[in-house]
């Protein structure tokens, strides 16, 4: 039976998935923070499941280079890659919002709001800001938003996430 992803060992999948998942939220921060573009709610939400994961990953990796149980990194790997099934499922979600398929939460603000000028209105000025409107894509390359590729991103985390849980090579 031909595999789209190689029998990746436990050691191997585990690695990849700690590299691969900090990769991919710190290309989402550098985007903020660099680039300089302001999340939205739902792109924010997206992010949780790399910030839970990774730490799993990172498990999974220290059980199966020093010796843990198998069957705990099997399943470490296992929580990993239904962690990046959800985060996949929310990037479809987002990607609909997005393309006007189906209405997105009531927290997704209209607008992002203006920098204060009043160093005095910084409190209130805190409470009022809102990202920008999920219902529209900041960035498309290849006619994929931030929520498309995350998609992808997320499928193929899973995939190797559960080729290392189901390998019999350690």
């Amino acid at each position: 039976m031909m595999t789209v992803f190689p029998d990746l060992s436990r050691k191997a999948s585990a690695g990849l998935l700690s590299l691969g998942m900090a990769a991919t939220v710190g290309g989402a921060l550098a985007f903020e923070h660099i680039g300089g573009y302001i999340p939205c709610a739902l792109c924010l939400l997206q992010r949780d499941p790399y910030y839970y994961g990774i730490p799993v990953a990172v498990a999974a990796l220290v059980s199966a280079f020093f010796g843990g149980p198998v069957w705990l990194t099997r399943l470490l790997l296992a929580v990993v890659g239904i962690m990046m099934i959800v985060g996949a499922g929310m990037g479809v979600y987002h990607a609909g919002v997005e393309w006007g398929f189906w209405e997105g939460p009531a927290t997704c603000a209209t607008s992002a709001q203006g920098v204060t000028q009043n160093a005095g209105d910084l409190l209130s000025d805190l409470n009022s800001k809102h990202g920008p409107s999920c219902q529209e894509a900041s960035f498309r390359l290849l006619g994929l938003s931030f929520a498309g590729w995350n998609v992808i991103a997320s499928l193929i985390l899973a995939a190797i996430a559960f080729s290392g849980a189901r390998s019999a090579k350690a």
